[in-house]
Order: structure tokens, then C-alpha cells, then sequence
């Protein structure tokens, strides 16, 4: 066999849907996190300097950030692993390897393990979907706060008081309510929306969105995978008990016959 044949065997034992999952899950899962990280940190930096000048007051907000920026790091590793061992099972569950290894079989551990896999990927499915839900409330915030500055540069703005125009963080529960000075008027609201702690964190959030719902997809993606890769193996196991009882048989019409034709023979010579 040439090093050209070779290579196209190889390739043909790629799991291509797996690799796809893989890929879109550590691209999703890198910008959620990063992207994610980098804006509670811009989110903490804007009430600090425009919303509460009191530490006490931002102080629960500090704290919450530091916690979510510690899990997101968890959910990093956990996926960087997650996405290896799933795209490795892909490798060991494709028709193409098993037709490379002829000797491959099916074990009830494999089973279960393929099974788990499915069980835990839904559930993390179900957990990334509401986890896509928590990144769009930030989104949200951040659009309302932006449009209320665009609605400033409006001709309609012109008409009433530009500072009557406000954003109160506190009726979001950001920052309690006794928070000095805990809103933005006129044009001190329009400079906090010229920031770059404001532009660079709302885009982040949504890019961490973006990220979280194409995690999503993977997820998806990888159930779709694991099921088929499951009924795949539950179906080649029972086509190799099935080929066993067949050989167990023959093996047994085999025995018979040779004992039939020993009597024969036996009762011949007698």
C-alpha cells in the first residue's frame, strides 16, 4: 500500500461530524468565557466610576463578578477536557476504524459508557440553554442604555429637557437602592455611553451570547453524534450475538453429523 493510499484510509477513518462538534463547541466555549470575562470586568469598572462612589454599595457586585469570573474559568477546563473525550469517542465509534481494526468488539462497558455520554451532554445542553438565557439579560441592559443615549441625539430629544433623560442602574438590582448617585442624566449619561468600558463591555456581552448559542448548537450537534453512535454499537452488538448463536448452531449440526458418521462407521465394520 502507497503512502497516497495510506492517507486516504486515514482520512476515511476521521469522525468529520465529531470534529465539527468539536470545533464549534471550543470556539463557542472560548468566547463566552473570554469575552465574558472581559466584560464583567469593564461592568464592575463603569459602576465604580459613573454609578457608586461608595465601595460598600458595589461591594456585593464585586464579589458576585469574582465568583461568575471563577466559574467561567471552571467551565473552560471542563469543556477544553469534555470536547477532547467526546471527539475521542467519535474516533472509536466511526466505521471507518472499525473497518480498520477488524477485531474491534463491542463490550457492555462500551455501551454504558456511550450512553452516559448521551445522558450527560443533555444535560449540559439544558444547561448551556440557560446559560445563553442569563447572557442576554446583560445584553438587554446594556441595549436599553444605549438607545436611551441615542435617544438624546434624536430631533424628538430637542423637544423636552435632555437632562430629564436618565438610566437608574438600582431598579436593576445591580447596586442597592440607597447607592449614591445610582443614575446618569443628560449629557453625564452621554459621556458614560462614549466610554470605552461601556462600547468594549456591551459588545463583549454580545459576543459572549453569540458564543454561548453556538455552545449550544455543538451540544446539539454532539447529542445527535452520541445517539447515532449508540445505536450504532447497540446494533452491532446484536448482529454479532445473532452471529454467534448461528455459528453456536452450526458448530453443534457439525458435531452431530460427525458423531452420526463415526456410528455409521462403526456399525459397519461391527
Amino acid at each position: 500500500m502507497g503512502c497516497f493510499e495510506c492517507c486516504i484510509k486515514c482520512l476515511g477513518g476521521v469522525p468529520y461530524a465529531s470534529l465539527v462538534a468539536t470545533i464549534l463547541c471550543f470556539s463557542g466555549v472560548a468566547l463566552f468565557c473570554g469575552c465574558g470575562h472581559v466584560a464583567l470586568t469593564g461592568t464592575v469598572t463603569m459602576v465604580e466610576n459613573h454609578f457608586s462612589h461608595v465601595t460598600s454599595d458595589h461591594a456585593t457586585l464585586t464579589d458576585v463578578v469574582q465568583i461568575l469570573q471563577y466559574i467561567i474559568y471552571g467551565i473552560a477546563c471542563f469543556f477544553f477536557l469534555y470536547g477532547i473525550i467526546l471527539l475521542a469517542e467519535g474516533f472509536y465509534t466511526t466505521s471507518a476504524v472499525k473497518e480498520m481494526h477488524s477485531e474491534f468488539k463491542t463490550t457492555v462497558c462500551g455501551r454504558c459508557i456511550s450512553a452516559m455520554f448521551v445522558f450527560l451532554t443533555y444535560i449540559l445542553g439544558l444547561g448551556w440553554l440557560g446559560i445563553f438565557g442569563f447572557s442576554a439579560v446583560p445584553v438587554f441592559l446594556f441595549y436599553n442604555m444605549w438607545t436611551t443615549c441615542g435617544a438624546m441625539k434624536s430631533p424628538i430629544a430637542n423637544l423636552t429637557s435632555v437632562d430629564n433623560i436618565c438610566v437608574d442602574v438600582r431598579q436593576y438590582g445591580i447596586i442597592p437602592w440607597n447607592a449614591t448617585p445610582g443614575k446618569a442624566c443628560g449629557s453625564t449619561l452621554s459621556d458614560i455611553c462614549n466610554t470605552s468600558e461601556f462600547y468594549l463591555s456591551y459588545h463583549l456581552y454580545i459576543v459572549a451570547c453569540a458564543g454561548a448559542g453556538a455552545t449550544v448548537i455543538a451540544l446539539i450537534h454532539y447529542l445527535m453524534i452520541l445517539a447515532a453512535n449508540w445505536a450504532y454499537l447497540k446494533g452491532l452488538c446484536q448482529q454479532t450475538h445473532a452471529y454467534q448463536d448461528i455459528k453456536t448452531r452450526d458448530d453443534q449440526e457439525l458435531q452431530d453429523v460427525q458423531s452420526r458418521s463415526k456410528e455409521g462407521l462403526n456399525s459397519s465394520y461391527s
